[in-house]
């Protein structure tokens, strides 16, 4: 019967000779083939959705493209193929999995083994990011699981591999549940985001990635076959107690473990270290395998060990009298991770596919069971004057680091970067994917997010050992202001992205960006404010419960949005630094108060007044250059041109000429010297040159001054020099009392624009 069930199972699976030409195919986004020209398989193929791809001379090639699911299951596959497992499955397929019933199956997408592990691999994939619920499924494996193993190592008698069940899935999150469930039966989910991590790293380390892999897979499960006898020097430094020694890269590898900061390793927060280089991979490879170089510098690494059984000193009889020191025989874990790569993950990953793993050692001081935040604080110190820590991984960092600190300061720092990490990696998050987390760019950064909150009163105010002020959310209790936090935050902007449909995924949006969540989350505390004034809430409502009571005013913001011409996206979008921050909250703040007169913006109207006051500045500072540099020069030039000397008298308006000349013979009455009287050119207003312009318009002017796209709207020369009539209009006005509106800056920046650097 086993020998039934080991056919049934290798039935499916490929000879390790075709894996790579299988690899090819399933890289692939679509299928692929060939067919005789003018055949009717050809034209079945045709009829059926395919396209052609090449013609050649006796045959046609066809492509069409992969299906969601199959797209997804062939990149896994492709994955495990890279990362080096020698055997591997054709197709998904039923592996019978009891002797006695051969009903009794289970679905596997993709098998991967090498010589120690065997991978039992499901994939499930969404179009669109969703919600699932896995419970049955996983029960289900539950009680096969015994039946599985048992089958597997019938079939593989020499190995008896180490085997694990791993649900991969894209675009979909698992319940809380479903992830206690995968524990308790000690399987593992890869999201795609773990899939990408994982293809990120093979294209940097090749098959020596699996290392990592096989580390988180099998953490704490020991090596077979592993020496981890080696010789070492015992010694004291700061505190800890620490090995120095020589080891071969190999067995380094095998029990090391890098905690790149990415999602594949969140549930082991904190995590500081940047992903492998691969061009910095390649020249340590070189220098090693070429130049026959080496590193005399230490990598420097955390051993994790709960019992003294895994790893322990054993002291040498001869020893140096007097020595803090000791020599002896350092016995390592002979486990997966349970080594940390603290600083050095290139040069040992630089040995990963040399001839050198074996037969060369690096040095390693090694301390053990450093507390996590114990390893980012060296991991930063040993950094600090190599390439610098970027403000987002530090910021991230940070979420970890200052969590426990005694001072509220740094708490708050915590809890800041921890909500910024909670929006962007929770796939349940309006933010999911589009916030720098680590050194992966996003549109919106953690920074801007410390920022916001800081300017809201959700956190209150802090000093280092007492808190002045309890914010909304935050009244001591660190892990209720995050969740409450999140929670709120997640509520409201997933409302605003249910509302705002294609425009919140738009690119070139102005709402998924530093400034908008900026501008929309002070609002919403402008708004909590205003029902906590009113006691529609107090310090008890629940997250849920504010969210409810504010579904108005995000209603109101999702029409702001809807509705917003382009010029004054452009002009949020184009608003930069910490006055487009604000700018851009207090237009926000302007359009709910549209809706809603009877909330109170604190310091709103001053900011108009302000703003208007410096609009009116700006805008006449702008027209007086486009008046006196730019129409005054042109027009003249060109009437010059055209006029030669008579240029005044025959370019210009009768009407103009005469009003001209009679205001500089006024003004010229009272000059005594010849060289200080006035120009009848010199008296001429912005109106008049449009008249003038008007007047020679089609020889002239018409090239000139027809803004761009407005080459063909109906009207003639009147309909598109209008554009004169309006910013004479907001002249005249600028001299009295009214304020020049952002909407009117914006059309006189633009004008000021085209014609300074377009026109030119």
């Amino acid at each position: 019967m086993i020998e039934d069930l080991r056919f049934t199972l290798l039935d499916y699976l490929l000879p390790e000779d075709d894996i790579q030409s299988q690899l090819r195919l399933k890289k692939l986004d679509v299928y692929k083939e060939s067919y005789n020209n003018g055949s009717s398989a050809l034209q079945d193929k045709i009829d059926a959705g395919w396209e052609i791809d090449t013609v050649l001379k006796s045959k046609t090639k066809v492509f069409k493209a992969k299906e969601n699911d199959t797209l997804f299951k062939d990149k896994v596959w492709a994955l495990f193929a890279q990362l080096g497992f020698t055997t591997l499955n054709t197709e998904s397929f039923d592996f019978c999995y009891d002797k006695k019933d051969y009903a009794l199956t289970h679905h596997i997408d993709v098998f991967a083994k090498d010589d120690e592990t065997v991978l039992i691999i499901e994939c499930r994939s969404s179009v669109k990011n969703v919600s699932c619920d896995f419970g049955d499924e996983l029960e289900q494996i539950k009680h096969k699981k015994a039946g599985i193993i048992n089958t597997i190592h019938a079939v593989f008698p020499q190995t008896k591999p180490k085997i694990k069940y791993i649900l991969c899935t894209r675009n979909i999150g698992l319940l809380s549940e479903n992830e206690t469930t995968l524990n308790k039966i000690d399987a593992i989910h890869f999201p795609e985001e773990v899939i990408d991590y994982y293809y990120a790293l093979s294209a940097q380390l090749g098959t020596a990635a699996r290392y990592q892999l096989l580390g988180s897979l099998f953490a704490g499960q020991e090596i077979p076959d592993l020496d981890n006898k080696i010789p070492a020097i015992e010694g004291k430094m700061g505190g800890h107690t620490y090995y120095s020694f020589s080891i071969e890269p190999e067995k380094l590898l095998k029990i090391g473990y890098v905690l790149h900061r990415n999602k594949a390793n969140e549930n082991m927060m904190p995590t500081y270290q940047r992903l492998i280089k691969k061009t910095r991979l390649k020249e340590i490879h070189k220098f090693i395998e070429e130049d026959g170089g080496y590193f005399p510098n230490s990598i420097i690494i955390n051993i994790v060990s709960d019992r003294s059984k895994e790893l322990y000193f054993e002291r040498s009889s001869n020893q140096v009298i007097d020595s803090i020191s000791k020599i002896g025989i350092l016995h390592l874990p002979k486990k997966y991770r349970s080594a940390y790569i603290i600083d050095g993950q290139h040069r040992l990953y630089g040995y990963s596919n040399s001839v050198y793993k074996n037969t060369n050692t690096i040095p390693v001081v090694a301390l053990v069971n450093l507390e996590r935040s114990e390893q980012v604080r060296l991991f930063m110190q040993i950094n600090e004057n190599q390439k610098p820590v970027s403000k987002d991984l530090r910021n991230t960092l940070d979420a970890d680091l200052l969590w426990d600190s005694e001072s509220y300061i740094d708490q708050i720092r915590a809890l800041k970067s921890r909500i910024a990490i909670k929006l962007g990696e929770d796939r349940n998050s309006p933010f999911y994917n589009k916030i720098t987390i680590g050194e992966d760019k996003k549109s919106i950064s953690t920074q801007q997010i410390g920022i916001t909150l800081n300017k809201c009163d959700f956190l209150g105010k802090v000093k280092a050992k007492i808190i002045e002020k309890p914010g909304t959310f935050y009244f001591g209790n660190l892990n209720r202001a995050y969740l409450n936090i999140s929670d709120f935050l997640i509520r409201c902007f997933t409302y605003l992205k249910n509302g705002l449909g294609e425009l919140w995924d738009q690119e070139g949006n102005i709402i998924v960006i530093n400034k908008g969540f900026y501008g929309i989350t002070l609002l919403l505390n402008d708004c909590v404010n205003h029902l906590k004034t009113h006691d529609i809430i107090d310090n008890n409502t629940s997250p849920k419960e504010i969210f409810e009571e504010m579904a108005d005013y995000l209603n109101s913001i999702i029409s702001f949005y809807k509705n917003i011409e382009e010029s004054k996206a452009n002009e949020l979008k184009s608003a930069y630094g910490m006055p487009g921050d604000a700018k851009y909250w207090r237009t926000l703040q302007v359009a709910v108060k549209a809706d809603f007169p009877e909330i109170h913006f604190e310091g709103l109207i001053e900011y108009l007044k302000r703003e208007e006051k410096e609009n009116n500045e700006t805008a006449f500072r702008y027209i007086r250059e486009i008046e006196n540099s730019y129409l005054k020069t042109v027009v003249q030039q060109k009437l010059e041109e055209e006029f030669s000397k008579n240029w005044f008298k025959k370019g210009v308006p009768e009407k103009i000429y005469t009003e001209a000349t009679t205001a500089a013979a006024r003004k010229n009455r009272e000059i005594d010297e010849e060289e200080d009287e006035k120009l009848p050119w010199d008296q001429l207003h912005l109106i008049d040159y449009r008249e003038i312009i008007v007047k020679n318009w089609p020889k002239l002017f018409e090239s000139i001054f027809t803004k761009p796209g407005e080459e063909k709207i109906p009207g003639g020369k009147e309909a598109k020099t209008k554009w004169m009539v309006e910013l004479n209009r907001i002249r005249n006005e600028n001299y009295h009392t009214y304020y020049v509106t952002s909407e009117e800056l914006s059309f006189i920046q633009e004008i000021y624009d085209w014609l300074f650097k377009i026109n030119r």
